[in-house]
């Protein structure tokens, strides 16, 4: 997958400064395909901070704004103001600055969940669809190939009726209180008021559950969840479990934790089916394990004999050479371009594109919610909340 020939859409970054990690991920992925060029930025929240920020990645000072309200405005009236705006602050910025964006007639890209709370995506819900803009959501694990390739396995019925789903993503840089230890990424994670309600869940559970529904499609119809703090004074959780029941018949689970020692960032997917199965780790993203019923496991690797289309055309590099991480984030930003210049140019974007959008964003904080309530009632069967 590379770019093509068209002039780079023009974005702006809000957060992401000094400090931060995923700014600098989300700036490698954006341009890796030569798709996106970033013009503006609000950095940080503070004034200082923003400007120094942005002179340490080379934006111009006219350019590089003190907040993202001074910057939605003065943007939206430049002949070459930004076209899109990425916003990769703490959670509970996620719903205002999207809201000034979309407001601004300017596409947003934002970092997962989509907001702090239920309340706050519905209502951020409504924006989208008034401002007839893209709101992207980066779940970027969706972007590696042999999970596009487990989602078509799985859509064109080789594993037969699903069955049973296990999704898990397990960490342990929380295992320790490190918000009492200055530590900037714990100290907002962990913190309620700005990470929402849910932490550990929030943070990493709704990539577990993005995956699920991305490569199944099953809908979720109730569950039964456990959200723990192990930490003492920690005031989100750091583990969750939940079991899972699907509207058509299957049954899944979901365990999501940042508590687990020996787990850097192990997630997981297996989906079995009546006929069949797959398997996919995060940690060797190139390989799909395939088993038909009765037969020996098949591994298929990304770019080799067995990965069909859909894996293909998000792929970048020959069999051998691995994509990881960096290249499955830049294909949110590739299909992103690909959206946003269909619109400008008045036409239909391409069919295969796969992106995250309100749609997902509203799903996980539905999922969200009601992990939530099911753990208050200690982890009674709860319906998941439906638009």
């Amino acid at each position: 997958m590379s770019g093509d020939f068209s002039p780079p859409i023009r974005y702006g970054m809000v957060g992401g400064g000094r400090g931060a990690f995923i700014g600098a991920v989300h700036r490698i992925a954006a341009a890796m395909d030569g798709c996106f060029e970033l013009v503006a930025g609000a950095l940080s929240s503070e004034p200082e901070r923003a400007m120094q920020s942005g002179r340490d990645i080379g934006l111009p000072p006219e350019r590089t704004y003190p907040d993202y309200r001074s910057m939605a405005e003065a943007e939206s009236a430049r002949p070459d103001g930004i076209e899109a705006a990425v916003i990769v602050t703490p959670n509970h910025m996620h719903a205002p600055c999207a809201a000034a964006f979309l407001e601004a007639g300017i596409h947003v890209i934002c970092d997962k969940p989509m907001t702090a709370t239920l309340d706050e995506a519905e209502r951020l819900a409504e924006t989208v669809s008034a401002s007839g803009k893209f709101f992207i959501l980066t779940h970027n694990y969706c972007g590696h190939p042999m999970i596009r390739e487990a989602r078509e396995r799985v859509r064109s019925y080789e594993l037969g009726d699903i069955r049973v789903v296990q999704a898990e993503y397990a960490q342990e840089w929380l295992a320790d209180p490190l918000e009492e230890m200055g530590h900037k990424q714990a100290e907002w994670r962990t913190d309620p008021a700005r990470s929402g309600p849910a932490g550990c869940l929030g943070d990493i559970g709704t990539h577990a559950y993005h995956l699920l529904r991305f490569v199944t499609g099953l809908r979720v119809e109730s569950l039964s969840a456990e959200l723990s703090t192990f930490v003492e004074g920690r005031r989100v959780d750091d583990n969750a479990q939940a079991m899972l029941r699907f509207k058509k018949g299957a049954r899944g689970t979901i365990w999501a934790s940042q508590v687990a020692p020996g787990n850097e960032n192990g997630l997981r997917l297996r989906v079995y089916g009546t006929s069949g199965g797959i398997e996919w780790a995060q940690a060797d993203p190139n390989y799909l394990w395939y088993t038909r019923l009765g037969e020996p496991k098949q591994l298929i690797t990304r770019g080799g004999a067995g990965a069909g289309r859909a894996a293909a055309r998000v792929t970048r590099v020959p069999p051998g050479h691995p994509e990881g991480y960096l290249e499955a984030f830049a294909t949110i930003y590739s299909e992103a371009a690909l959206a946003i210049r269909a619109q400008k140019e008045g036409v239909l974007e391409p069919r295969e594109i796969l992106l995250p959008g309100i749609d997902d964003g509203l799903d996980g904080m539905r999922f969200v919610a009601a992990c939530i309530e099911s753990s208050s009632k200690d982890s009674a069967w709860v319906q998941l909340p439906r638009g």
